[in-house]
């Protein structure tokens, strides 16, 4: 067994050819390997190692899936991936795989991936002698009249010996005798073996003759067939029937219809009576497929098409026909008829997937090949040239390679999962036949996920509204984005970011990382804080994981928790009490006092409405609604009494309105008296209204400065101290995150500051405070008189 490679051409323009199919389709044999071996071999045989003579790597085989493409099941040639070898896989047997005499080549298809590449290789089938030739009949009867001149030929049986070459057929020989001799005609048949009558019999000597015809091969050691032959003598015809030519060439068309008459035979015989009639046979060399296609009728002479026609199968029949007289003893004429069949398009293409990536992924550059396909076509021209493309709209297209009918699919263009998952590739073929058959194979692909996507909010920034003294711990609102990859790539989880100027704020918010609902741990206040503004990102689970934020604004809606605070009138213990004195001689819409009073709530929860809840003579006394302006309805006359209590109650105007009450006294005092407290109240009033101006200036100041100190500190101590001690200094009872705000005033000989809702108060509550009402130490002289706020 040897191993024979095709050289390198020498021609410049070959090799010119050679390095630019290199370049196009890249990495592909540049000369086919050629190897030979004998069939019968023992299955396993090696016959080369095609790896090494193909330059590949052999630790790489098994990883780039070396193997033989065969389009059968029960492939005759395998690679071992392991060595490279090249071995017989099946049972060989040449004259099943190549009829005929010519090279029995076998082309086999090498493919290797990562990257693919396909390698041709031919295989020779040399043969061995290992059938004997044998006769389609084991005797021949020939009836030979007496007087038949020497020279006389009697065509016998051709022995049929499937092996080729020299172990095919050599010669013929016969028994001794002095009548026959064998003489051999050659033809594109083969040897076509003829008895030959070298001395005239005499039937009075003998009338049979029986001799042993044999056929040997010419192989080491040769192999032989016998055939029986008899001849029976007869009386003399001489004459025997004539054919016009000895060859007739026809053509048919394949697929003709059964029965159809294809040619017409005539041959003359110029004897007369039954010496003169003549009957037609085909010979009994043909084939066996002859005698199942075409029927000849013996006594017209008409041969008749009994089977289909199939070019593909054999386009060309040679027909010998024997023409037999009925003489005693009958002659014969024989001629041969070379039946041409012309194809007919009636094969459409094969579409063959040699290798297939049924996934691609999405960043896939253009130019990708996916898939490798053959087509072919058994009909021959015109009829078996074919044309192949993409039939549907799709981002791929094929490229054909060096060899025809042979292609690649490739991506054409940028591929995008989220817009098309999946394609279906239709491939058709074409033939260019009339009428031209087409042939459709699908393709399916799928196209897999790369994280190219970020999560997406569908609105930003977001705003939540969120009603005050909400439970700590409970969640309180969620946020959702959405991925358009999937699995992983899909997968996202939620975080806050906790840097930035609020981020005392942010410790008290939690966001689960799987569903983003937001939590509070703390409960708000609307009093100290109306709003803020966080942000969350949203993370993919991808490789590299990609995310996206979206700023997040709270709103905190009021709710009605602070009750009316009475500002005036308050007496020194704390208490809502005040004391009124107004002369008797007042006339009607006296204005008497004025309740003022303060509620923390905006809005309706804030607008407070002013009632007089109990009054010693509803017809002296009205309360105005709005303002808490308590007015005279009337003169007071000598019978009415000195002193009047009128309790007023102030609420506000929540779903669940909370209130206050505030008393006062009105005591009716003589003209004089009246003066002189008018006096006093009047010159009170005076320095009590100039002293709230500049007190509220104040306080409006004070707390300014205090809101800004106290960001700055929080802000440094948050800087300055780490997560415990910025933890464990928010936690403190008397500071929940919010900044007071307070008014003053004095009455009497106390100064009172009211304070607004969960102010901390500490060490400054001294005794005589009530409710929201503090009394602080007297800065000023013990001697100063009573002012209303």
């Amino acid at each position: 067994m040897g191993t024979e490679t095709n050289t390198r051409t020498k021609d410049c323009s070959w090799f010119a050819f050679y390095i630019a199919l290199l370049l196009l389709f890249g990495k592909q044999a540049l000369a086919q390997i050629r190897y030979s071996i004998p069939e019968e071999v023992q299955e396993g045989t090696v016959v080369g190692n095609v790896a090494k003579d193909l330059g590949l790597d052999i630790s790489s085989l098994i990883a780039r899936r070396f193997r033989v493409v065969s389009e059968s099941k029960d492939a005759i040639f395998e690679v071992n991936q392991n060595n490279g070898a090249l071995y017989v896989n099946n049972h060989i047997d040449r004259e099943a795989l190549c009829q005929g005499s010519g090279a029995c080549l076998m082309e086999l298809k090498i493919l290797v991936e990562s990257p693919l590449e396909i390698h041709y290789v031919n295989v020779e089938i040399t043969d061995v002698n290992d059938h004997s030739p044998s006769f389609p009949e084991r005797e021949q009867i020939f009836e030979i009249a007496e007087h038949t001149l020497p020279g006389k030929r009697f065509q016998l049986h051709t022995a049929r010996d499937p092996d080729a070459g020299v172990n095919s057929i050599r010669t013929y020989t016969v028994t001794s005798n002095e009548h026959f001799e064998v003489n051999i005609r050659q033809s594109d048949a083969g040897k076509i073996p003829f008895l030959v009558l070298k001395k005239s019999l005499d039937r009075e000597q003998k009338n049979r003759h029986t001799l042993l015809v044999t056929a040997v091969d010419g192989g080491k050691p040769p192999r032989s067939g016998t055939l029986n032959v008899s001849i029976i003598v007869l009386d003399s015809n001489d004459n025997r029937p004539i054919f016009s030519q000895e060859i007739y060439q026809i053509e048919i068309q394949e697929n003709v219809a059964l029965g159809t008459s294809v040619f017409r035979m005539n041959a003359t015989d110029l004897d007369e009576d039954t010496n003169g009639e003549v009957e037609y046979s085909l010979g009994k060399t043909l084939m066996r497929k002859v005698y199942d296609i075409f029927e000849l009728n013996k006594l017209t002479g008409e041969i008749t098409v009994k089977g289909v026609v199939d070019y593909e199968e054999t386009d060309i029949y040679e027909l010998d026909v024997e023409a037999s007289d009925k003489g005693t003893p009958p002659l014969a004429g024989e001629c041969r008829i070379i039946i041409k069949v012309i194809d007919v398009n009636d094969n459409p293409p094969e579409i063959k997937v040699t290798s297939l990536s049924n996934t691609v992924s999405e960043d896939s550059k253009p130019g990708t090949v996916i898939s490798l396909i053959t087509v072919r076509d058994k009909d021959a021209g015109v009829n078996g040239k074919i044309i192949s493309h993409i039939s549907n709209d799709v981002p791929f297209e094929l490229k054909p390679s060096y060899k025809e009918n042979t292609y690649s699919v490739v991506t054409k263009g940028f591929l995008d999962r989220e817009e098309v998952s999946h394609y279906e590739i239709t491939i058709k073929a074409t033939d260019c036949g009339e009428p031209p058959l087409s042939t459709y194979k699908t393709l399916n692909i799928q196209i897999s996920d790369v994280n190219d996507n970020r999560p997406h909010f569908d609105q930003s920034p977001l705003a939540f509204y969120l009603v005050e003294n909400n439970v700590a711990g409970n969640s309180i609102f969620s946020v959702s984005a959405t991925d358009k990859d999937e699995n992983d790539n899909a997968a996202i989880s939620y975080h806050i970011v906790r840097e930035g100027s609020q981020n005392d704020m942010m410790s008290f918010l939690n966001v689960n990382s799987e569903t983003g609902h937001i939590s509070a741990l703390k409960s708000f206040d609307f009093e100290s804080l109306k709003t803020f503004q966080f942000q969350v990102v949203a993370t993919d689970s991808g490789t590299p994981s990609l995310s996206s934020n979206v700023t997040v604004n709270v709103f905190i809606l009021d709710q009605n928790d602070n009750a009316p605070v009475i500002l005036y009138p308050v007496s020194s213990n704390g208490s809502a009490e005040g004391v009124e004195e107004i002369p008797r001689n007042v006339n009607a819409g006296h204005l008497v006092t004025k309740v003022r009073a303060y509620d923390a709530d905006i809005g309706y929860n804030g607008w407070l409405l002013f009632s007089l809840q109990e009054v010693t003579d509803h017809s002296l006394f009205a309360l105005d609604r709005y303002t808490g302006q308590i007015r005279t309805l009337r003169s007071f006359t000598e019978t009415d009494e000195a002193e009047h209590k009128l309790i007023i109650l102030v609420k506000d105007n929540g779903n669940v309105s909370l209130s206050a009450t505030a008393t006062v006294l009105v005591k009716l005092v003589e003209p004089k008296e009246a003066f002189a407290a008018s006096d006093v109240k009047s010159a009170t009033r005076d320095e009590e209204g100039t002293d709230v101006t500049f007190y509220l200036m104040i306080t409006l100041g004070s707390v300014s400065v205090l809101f800004i100190i106290s960001i700055i500190v929080l802000i440094a101590m948050q800087c300055s101290k780490s997560t415990e001690y910025t933890s464990k200094y928010l936690q403190e009872t008397n500071y929940d995150g919010t900044l007071c705000h307070s008014i003053q005033y004095r009455s009497g000989d106390k100064r009172y500051m009211l304070v607004g809702p969960r102010m901390s108060i500490g060490s400054t509550i001294v005794p005589g405070s009530h409710a929201n009402t503090l009394v602080l130490p007297d800065r000023r002289s013990a001697t100063a008189e009573v002012r209303h706020v």
